[in-house]
């Protein structure tokens, strides 16, 4: 199984100090997405040009010929690179990165439990993000069960774009899921997700109405989904679910993930969707649309 990050001492990511494992691939392909490195399932190179200090060392050591040091920087021949990961080994700058480790689930319950002194002392836990967990059921539900065994509390950070089977074994064997709700108009989401909607809003509200716990966020985005339609309908969706914590936390839109489509050599929002980071009077205006519905708003987590 591929990681592409393994984050300690987490706090946003569910309750307590939490370690969080991010597994590479997404069935999604959100257009604002922080995590592009994320999304392909198979390793890939960043390379940031302002760190590199030109010493050619990387060019020396490729086994492949494949890099070339030009006015722009190192450029890859992707025809010849097979990821071996000899660059950002020797790289003194550390200008190259692989992104992807290999991980059995034995190397990963060891990482986990490297953590569990943390963890209960917080009441905190692991949590596996993505990219999209659900990707890999059975690898995940593996490291679930395991998990379960030694009392660890189990959160899985998902799009719930997943069938309803593995989201359902999935549900048996973790205690929380954190769920984004991106746009309720299928045809928007699928043109700034890449995927219709129906699936994710049919097993959030088989989660909702099995009394499983989950958390809810909204990436709150100017142009794509801050409108008072869209909260509206997002606002009755969630009303109408049997639902615990009945609070939306809303996340508001930022570019971190334009500098990390330069590192990957790809193009930051390439249908040049119109979005930006939501002022202070659509904020208020969405959160007074959430309270009309009795459910409470937080600003980020």
């Amino acid at each position: 199984m591929l990681v592409f990050d393994i984050k300690r001492y987490a706090i946003n990511d569910g309750p307590g100090i939490r370690i969080t494992i991010f597994m590479k691939g997404c069935p999604l392909s959100c257009v604002w997405c922080h995590n592009p490195e994320g999304l392909s399932s198979r390793k890939e190179k960043l390379y940031t040009k302002k760190k590199c200090i030109g010493c050619q060392t990387c060019v020396k050591a490729c086994p492949e010929q494949a890099l070339t040091l030009t006015p722009d920087g190192i450029v890859t021949d992707r025809t010849r690179c097979t990821l071996c990961g000899t660059c950002a080994e020797v790289c003194p700058a550390l200008a190259m990165e692989i992104s992807g480790t290999e991980y059995s689930t034995d190397a990963l319950m060891k990482e986990i439990e490297k953590e569990t002194v943390f963890m209960d002392r917080s009441e905190g836990g692991v949590t596996f993000c993505g990219g999209e967990p659900l990707l890999h059921p059975e690898p995940l539900l593996e490291l679930l069960r395991r998990c379960g065994e030694q009392g660890i509390h189990r959160a899985v950070d998902t799009t719930l774009f997943a069938r309803p089977e593995i989201v359902r074994k999935v549900m048996d064997n973790c205690e929380l899921f954190l769920v984004d709700l991106k746009q309720m108009d299928s045809a928007k989401h699928k043109h700034f997700c890449g995927v219709p909607n129906e699936p994710i809003l049919a097993n959030l509200r088989m989660i909702a109405e099995a009394g499983h716990d989950f958390y809810l966020r909204i990436p709150l985005i100017e142009g794509v989904n801050a409108d008072e339609e869209n909260i509206t309908r997002s606002a009755e969706f969630l009303a109408s679910l049997p639902w615990k914590y009945r609070t939306v936390n809303l996340l508001l839109y930022h570019d971190i993930g334009k500098g990390k489509h330069e590192k990957l050599g790809t193009i930051y929002n390439p249908g040049h969707c119109a979005f930006a980071t939501p002022s202070d009077e659509t904020v208020e205006r969405c959160r007074g649309i959430f309270a009309n519905y009795g459910i409470e708003t937080a600003i980020g987590g």
